[in-house]
């Protein structure tokens, strides 16, 4: 699904530690796993230096941007040697490549895992909000981090793929809606890139006050982007 915007998102500054508001219920009826696998395995960097390369570059990206980040800030916040990150990776971009598939996976676990395939579009909705709210909730640096490099030129083939496959799962839920006469008929990109504006509106809405995203009305928002896509 498209998560791309002209307009780059600042970070949000990290709150300081709080108890998590509980997640909205998720839509309720039978969880029917897809009859192939709808990802690959999300997998998590093995080794302690590898991860935490990861993690640096991953905060640089978003701080910084990609072409704004020099490899040494990224050693450097990483609590490593320059010499050390090309061990693991061959080049930036190959460090930012690895971060993309590892996050843009990640994201399609939580969101699409266990969908109830067979439930009425309107819980169908609401549970893929929630689930969206709660991985950019809990992972806010890792969705904005998607949401500002999703057409960048330096992802490679294997990161255009894993973004192509996520775009035709969620491209089967609606038109499979749109025969059932329960969302807007109309091309099924332009009724996720819709949703997907609507979703990264309320992030920025938090992001321009410093808001924290658990107190964002997220209930609000689903209902209000239900009613425009709805038939």
């Amino acid at each position: 699904m498209n998560i791309h915007s002209s307009t780059q998102m600042a970070p949000p500054t990290p709150p300081h530690p709080r108890p998590r508001a509980q997640p909205a219920p998720e839509a309720t009826g039978p969880a029917v796993r897809p009859s192939q696998p709808a990802l690959p395995g999300a997998r998590r960097a093995g080794g302690d230096k590898r991860e935490a390369i990861l993690e640096a570059a991953l905060h640089l990206f978003v701080e910084r941007g990609f072409y704004g980040t020099a490899v040494p800030e990224i050693a450097d916040r990483a609590g490593v040697g320059a010499g050390t990150i090309y061990r693991y990776f061959e080049s930036k971009e190959a460090l930012v490549n690895a971060i993309y598939r590892q996050e843009k996976l990640h994201f399609g676990h939580v969101v699409l895992d266990d969908f109830p395939a067979s439930a009425p579009t309107r819980e169908q909705f609401r549970l893929l909000w929630n689930r969206m709210a709660r991985f950019a909730t809990e992972h806010p640096s890792a969705f904005i981090f998607l949401e500002l490099h999703h057409h960048a030129r330096y992802l490679d083939a294997e990161s255009r793929a894993v973004e192509q496959r996520m775009t035709e799962l969620f491209t089967t839920v609606v038109t499979a809606a749109q025969a059932r006469h329960e969302l807007k008929a109309g091309a099924p990109r332009l009724l996720m890139s819709l949703v997907m504006g609507a979703f990264v509106g309320v992030i920025r809405s938090c992001v321009d006050v410093d808001q924290p995203l658990e107190d964002a009305d997220w209930k609000l928002a689903e209902q209000c982007v239900w009613e425009a896509v709805r038939s």
